[in-house]
Formats: structure tokens, C-alpha cells, sequence
């Protein structure tokens, strides 16, 4: 196939193939390292009192800086720990949670 073509023809064919490799190499590089960056402690956070907020005021809240490894039986994730405070019956009350530092989805959270 190759053979019929001119010497000009080829280097630009073979840039071309050159091109579409080293494209599809960038894409898939790509997506395997977007599986792994993690959200900022303080988007999560924002979004956790956001939630809470929906059920009323919240007195305080805070958000470890530095994700941690955390792993529950076969699951294995880093995690960042926070907590809310807010008041309820004229009382308050704390929070603690645990959310997945790559989705944010909420693993654990306990009243203290």
C-alpha cells in the first residue's frame, strides 16, 4: 500500500498516523488521571453546610486541610474529616463527618 506512494505522501502519512497516537495516548493519559485528583477541602465543605443549611442555620464549621488514607474493609479512598455545629432546641449540637476527598460524597457522619 505504501509502496505506491511518493516520498512526500508518506512523511505525511506518517505524521498523521504519528498524530493520531500520540492524540489518543493524551486522551487516555488524561482520563486516568482525572480519576484521581481530588476536590478542594473547601468546595466539600460548602457544599456540606449547603445541605445542612437546608434544615436550618449552622452556629460553625470547619474542614481538615490534609486528606488522609482511609480504608474500610475493600475499600480503599482518601478522606478529609470535618465538622458542623449548629443549634437545635435551644441547644448545640456538633457533627462530625468523613467524605471521600476524590467525589465528596459523604462515607460516615456522627453526632458528637
Amino acid at each position: 500500500m505504501f509502496d505506491e506512494l511518493s516520498k512526500e505522501q508518506k512523511i505525511v502519512a506518517g505524521s498523521i498516523v504519528g498524530f493520531l497516537v500520540a492524540f489518543g495516548f493524551g486522551m487516555f493519559a488524561e482520563k486516568q488521571l482525572a480519576k484521581r485528583r481530588t476536590l478542594e477541602p473547601d468546595e466539600i465543605l460548602d457544599r456540606i453546610k449547603r445541605d445542612f443549611k437546608a434544615e436550618g442555620p449552622i452556629e460553625g464549621s470547619w474542614i481538615e486541610m490534609k486528606r488522609v488514607p482511609w480504608k474500610k474493609f475493600a475499600h480503599e479512598t482518601a478522606v478529609y474529616f470535618g465538622g458542623i455545629t449548629r443549634r437545635e432546641a435551644d441547644e448545640l449540637v456538633q457533627y462530625e463527618f468523613i467524605v471521600d476527598a476524590y467525589t465528596g460524597s459523604l462515607i460516615d457522619m456522627y453526632r458528637l
